[in-house]
């Protein structure tokens, strides 16, 4: 769909007319929340939405774990949710631990539990999910990864991610285009940052110096990623856009031979085996996934992000604001 959302196919026009039904459905249903003719949740404790507006991903899940070491330096004791998207639980909402098989609660869920130490519930329905994990935690506050468009669920602040890289494309609705919302969406949001220089009003998360590490041993000492440079791998994405990684690894110096797999892929071992000696290196999602066929050759690179300064002013702002409201409530 890349060719079709972000060139310039004739196609797209084509596609209009379902856009508009699109539009039609999706209007209709956020209308119906707001006018509170369907159940909006309300929660004890504030719950931030990171989420964007459109198909793939943005850079959310780097964002929400900056959120959550960010609110615990200040104090607060977060709280993540998700949609726990490809995972083949029974019975949902799902509490998620470091450990837990990313089979049945997806890897994302997997991987934030892994990088932030904090709980994590997740489950399609968002609000159960919340309130599960509301039960079973000591949680003060919750951060949605994803869930802009999920509207029975109440929220302080809305964050929205936007790729720097591929900006919002035709800027059409789905299925012409890839956005889920129109672009004035955007304006309706207490926040957001982009993952590059989409747009010089929006401020821009910056990739944190990438660190290696072998998948056979993660409490290992993490490596700069820089040191590889000059060095020919093997570069696994199975993301929403995989060439970010790509080009991640190529400003670092390396050369790549590119493997570009489906998002929330489920490897099997011949599936990153290749026919030769070159070390293989892959996003975090990738190595939740593929850790229990992990040889020595197989590396995990970790992404952290930089928010930029006035986003973290702007946030902690907001954040005050709640505390204000809680105080007066």
């Amino acid at each position: 769909m890349n060719s079709l959302w972000y060139g310039n196919n004739p196609l797209a026009w084509l596609l209009l007319p379902f856009s508009l039904l699109f539009w039609g459905v999706s209007s209709l249903r956020r209308a119906l929340y707001f006018l509170h003719l369907k159940k909006v949740h309300h929660f004890p404790v504030p719950l931030i939405v990171v989420g964007n507006i459109t198909v793939g991903g943005t850079g959310k899940s780097p964002l929400v774990v900056w959120m959550c070491e960010h609110l615990a330096s200040l104090g607060y004791r977060p709280g993540i949710v998700a949609r726990g998207y490809g995972g083949k639980a029974s019975h949902w909402p799902q509490q998620v631990r470091p450990d837990s098989d990313p089979v049945m609660a997806g890897d994302e869920a997997v991987m934030l539990a892994r990088l932030t130490g904090c709980p994590v519930c997740v489950g399609p329905d968002r609000p159960a999910a919340v309130y599960e994990l509301l039960e079973y935690t000591d949680c003060d506050i919750v951060v949605s990864d994803d869930g802009l468009q999920h509207y029975a669920m109440d929220r302080d602040v809305e964050i929205v991610v936007v790729d720097g890289e591929r900006g919002l494309g035709n800027e059409f609705l789905l299925p012409a285009g890839p956005l889920r919302e129109l672009p004035g969406r955007l304006r309706s949001a207490d926040l957001v940052i982009s993952t590059g220089s989409w747009w010089d009003s929006i401020p821009v998360m910056k990739i944190d110096d990438p660190v290696v590490l072998p998948l056979l041993d993660l409490d290992a000492e993490p490596q700069p990623l820089t040191r590889a440079s000059g060095e020919k791998v093997h570069a696994v994405a199975g993301v929403g856009n995989p060439r970010r990684f790509f080009t991640l690894l190529k400003q670092c110096g390396l050369e790549i031979i590119p493997h570009a797999f489906p998002d929330h892929c489920q490897y099997r071992q011949e599936d990153l085996q290749f026919d030769d000696e070159l070390p293989v290196l892959m996003t975090e999602k990738d190595a939740v996934k593929y850790a229990r066929f992990a040889t020595e050759r197989h590396w995990l690179v970790r992404i952290g992000v930089i928010p930029d300064e006035s986003f973290v002013n702007k946030f902690d702002e907001l954040l005050q604001g709640l505390k204000h409201g809680q105080e007066a409530a």
